[in-house]
């Protein structure tokens, strides 16, 4: 059963930066696939950002390419999503999720397992 950690979520201004991380455990044999989403209010949750467990593979929403940036440490089991010039419209909760395929890598139906969420507020 794969586990998911968020950590790294907070307050920011317009224009800052945070780095969220996810702990992945148990059964990332199975993984082919992490991604992140997030959720804003009364909204529905959106993929983000999503990279292939092995080879590094990246893939991104229109609204967050070049300026988030993933990443994956196969050695520590943790994925990270790098968030720079950080607008309002970014604020939400961020989900990590682990996937067994790259090909739904954008649709949250392609992820089997789903962290907690991290709160990230982004104010103007």
């Amino acid at each position: 059963q794969v586990q998911l950690v968020e950590s790294g979520g907070g307050l920011v201004q317009v224009g800052g930066s945070l780095r969220l991380s996810c702990a992945v455990s148990g059964g990332t044999e199975s993984i082919y696939v992490m991604g992140w989403f997030r959720q804003a209010p009364g909204k529905e949750r959106e993929f983000v950002a999503a990279v292939r467990w092995i080879g590094g593979s990246t893939g991104y929403a229109d609204s967050v390419k070049d300026r988030f940036t993933i990443s994956r440490d196969n050695s520590k089991n943790t994925v990270a999503l790098q968030m720079n010039s950080l607008k309002p419209e970014d604020t939400g909760v961020y989900y990590c999720a682990a996937g067994g395929s790259w090909v739904a890598y954008a649709q949250d139906s392609g992820y089997a397992y789903w962290g907690q969420g991290t709160q990230v507020t982004v104010s103007s």
